[in-house]
């Protein structure tokens, strides 16, 4: 670490902003003004081994990955205007692989539009909304939900096949449970529930009975009476959605159901189908999450194998398609952190197991499989644990080799066989690149860059990636954004701008997706993100730590590192201040009310103030539940630590927030303000989870503000008027991703 101070020395005088142009919040915040950024092109997904789409000029390509060739496979421009008026050509809801199919949702019913024939058909005409269509990969039906029942049709055109017909506020076929949708299936499902076999002969789909779980009030203030909007949402202890998985025929013809135990107080996912679609795999968790198993359905004799199992004394992750792929011969690749760092296994259809990797690091996610030759292709964080490449190895064991080149953060599409990948590279000072590459790394062409000419006319701080020790010694991963002209004989205010949950990693060398922390060093604050030892650097054993205790090790680690901040001659350290949203949110809650010495002020947007109220899965991943855990969720709320809140704490939340709802910081607010202390508050009417639109501009000014006003009272002044059209304000909670 004197290394690192002698540096900051040595740049003292090497900073200088000179001439160059600031930041306005504009640029930063709002994503107007003189552009700095640019989105890369739209390559991806793959179509083939040799080809991926791109969209480009509104049109959707096929290119040619060898020569860089393309040809038109969906161009709207023929047919804006036509259909019926407002329909998006721009925006299809769905399409075949090859694009020879696209759907689109329009006042909620559902077309179909076949390029062949160049004919937009109307499917459905009811008073219920279609969602999620998704074509057969032959491109001959799509199927969809709507009113809590699955739906299948011809491509062609036809009377829609009903393939449920219990479908209800309370039983969804297809469409997923909110917490199966947040906790399990992911946002990317936008609630789909459901997914056609390879050979298109077959509806994989889960039906969620959720009549049990409790229901919460999300009032919206509209109107002369408002509206009170009821969401079913486990809390941990509560009853959770029943859930069964059901293999339809798109005819209508039946569906059979897979068996198992009435009364089980478990979770159950549909998992991926095998190569053929004769088999599926069906994912099984039991509710305290610590035992998994995969199970294998035979379509043909209705019967279910276990083919996997695995025990961990802490939590078991739920696996999904980034880390389980079946294989041809019956067996399957995955991932597991059952040996304390995430790594691939390859099991048998015999169930005999064995480890792909192995050592002191992490595997991401697997990118692709190539069957005939036994490779591999995956990310992992081998080099740094702040990085990310990609690598191939034989699943029979060898050393993996890394593909991608240059230091940073490295996220790839690889061709199905990996013939080929995208490379979306950058790190904390270079900004985002698009490369595509043989499969052996060596780069095929460029195809684009981010950063636009004039951002080298900006003077922004200097990043940098250092570590900080933690009380034990632990060297913990950290990242700063300096002021520009930082001069060490200075005294600077530092924002410690966390996320923090388990397994999400906030110090990436990876450059921001917005240039908020740049405008905010150019208000003379040093922006420091640091990561504590359950944020996944140091493996899965280092993160079985947080067990039990949510809130501990956050107030442990950052608390050191504010001690490491105050031995610095160039920070302040009577003006630290504490910043994060969701799961940051309550950290920075947490902060300002159980270790009152370490942070001056904070931000805490849309915070979890204590555990009892969120989600049960999430929760209970890492508390258990209440009752078999009462100390642990007592220590880990901030109401707990009421009493000890000195001030300095700015709550934000959206009053419609159907994800950690606003009960959380209102709360916080009624135990505080009994006993005779207060907060700011700021609520967003009709915002869910993060503040979007138009109110995202006041957020971001208002935040500013916030820091300017602790940090430099002799200087406070409004930054600007808000403006009208705001950037998404979200949170940074990385349930990968």
């Amino acid at each position: 670490m004197k290394k690192l101070i002698l540096l900051l020395l040595a740049f003292s005088v090497a900073l200088p902003a000179g001439e160059m142009k600031k930041l306005t919040i504009d640029q930063a915040f709002l994503n107007r003004g003189e552009a700095l950024l640019q989105p890369l092109p739209e390559a991806g997904p793959w179509l083939d081994d040799s080809a991926y789409a791109e969209v480009r000029l509104g049109k959707a390509l096929r290119v040619d990955a060898r020569s860089g060739r393309a040809r038109i496979l969906f161009d709207p421009a023929p047919f804006k205007g036509s259909g019926p008026e407002g329909l998006d050509w721009l925006r299809p809801a769905g399409r075949s692989g090859d694009y020879a199919h696209l759907a689109f949702i329009h006042a909620g019913d559902l077309y179909v539009f076949r390029q062949r024939t160049g004919k937009l058909l109307r499917l459905t005409e009811t008073a219920g909304v279609e969602q999620n269509p998704l074509f057969s990969p032959d491109g001959s039906r799509v199927a969809w939900t709507s009113g809590g029942n699955l739906f299948a049709g011809a491509s062609a055109g036809g009377a829609p096949v009903q393939l449920t017909g219990d479908g209800s506020d309370e039983i969804l076929n297809g469409y997923a449970s909110w917490v199966y949708y947040e906790e399990i299936l992911g946002r990317a499902s936008r609630y789909r529930a459901f997914e056609w076999s390879p050979d298109s002969r077959t509806i994989a789909f889960m039906r969620f009975d959720q009549s049990r779980v409790p229901q919460f009030p999300l009032f919206d203030v509209a109107g002369a009476y408002g509206r009170l909007e009821m969401q079913r949402y486990p809390k941990p202890g509560f009853p959770n959605p029943a859930v069964k998985v059901g293999f339809a025929d798109p005819g209508g013809r039946g569906i059979d159901w897979v068996s198992f135990a009435d009364g089980g107080d478990h979770y159950l996912t549909f998992l991926a189908w095998a190569p053929r679609g004769d088999k599926a795999y069906v994912q099984w968790l039991n509710r305290g999450q610590d035992e998994l198993r995969v199970y294998e359905y035979d379509l043909a004799a209705k019967k279910l194998r276990l083919a996997y199992s695995e025990k961990q004394k802490a939590w078991i992750d739920f696996l999904d398609q980034e880390s389980f792929v079946p294989l041809g011969d019956g067996g399957f690749i995955l991932v597991s952190s059952k040996g304390g760092w995430s790594h691939l296994y390859r099991v048998s259809a015999a169930s005999e197991e064995k480890a792909v990797t192995g050592g002191e690091w992490s595997v991401g996610r697997i990118e692709a499989v190539d069957e005939r030759r036994g490779l591999v292709f995956f990310s992992a964080d081998k080099e740094e644990s702040t990085r990310s490449d990609l690598y191939r190895v034989s699943w029979s064991g060898g050393a993996p080799q890394r593909l991608t080149a240059g230091t940073g953060y490295h996220r790839v599409t690889v061709s199905p066989r990996g013939s080929f990948f995208l490379d979306r590279w950058s790190s904390l000072s270079q900004p985002p690149r698009l490369r595509l590459c043989r499969g052996d790394g060596s780069v095929l062409r460029s195809l684009g860059e981010s950063a636009t000419p004039a951002l080298a006319g900006y003077a922004l701080g200097r990043a940098e990636i250092f570590r900080i020790p933690a009380a034990d010694g632990l060297q913990l991963p950290a990242a700063w954004i300096l002021p520009p002209g930082f001069a060490a004989g200075n005294q600077y205010p530092v924002v410690l701008s966390i996320y923090g949950g388990p397994g999400a990693r906030s110090v990436l060398d990876a450059f921001p997706r917005r240039l908020d922390d740049h405008y905010l060093a150019q208000q003379g604050i040093i922006v420091l993100a640091v990561d504590h030892r359950g944020a996944g650097h140091f493996g899965k054993k280092a993160m079985e730590g947080m067990h039990r205790c949510l809130g501990k090790w956050e107030m442990a680690d950052y608390g050191s590192a504010v001690a490491w901040l105050r031995t610095q001659p160039f920070v302040d350290g009577d003006r630290i201040g504490i910043s994060g949203g969701s799961y940051g949110g309550y950290v920075a809650a947490l902060a300002l009310a159980s270790a009152p010495d370490l942070f001056a002020c904070g931000i805490a947007e849309f915070a979890v103030t204590d555990w009892t109220l969120y989600d049960s899965v999430y929760t209970e991943r890492y508390m258990d539940t209440p009752a078999e855990n009462p100390e642990g969720y007592r220590q880990g709320s901030v109401l707990s630590h009421a009493g000890t809140y000195r001030g300095g704490l700015r709550l934000t939340h959206g009053s419609m927030d159907d994800n950690v709802h606003m009960q959380n910081s209102l709360q916080l607010l009624d135990a505080l303000l009994d006993l005779g202390k207060t907060v700011e508050l700021m609520v967003y009417p009709g915002e869910r989870h993060g503040i979007r639109g138009k109110k995202a501009a006041e957020s971001a000014v208002s935040a500013v503000e916030f820091w300017k006003r602790h940090f430099f009272p002799e200087e406070v002044r409004p930054v600007r008027p808000v403006g009208h059209v705001g950037q998404e304000n979200t949170d940074r909670k990385e349930k990968q991703e």
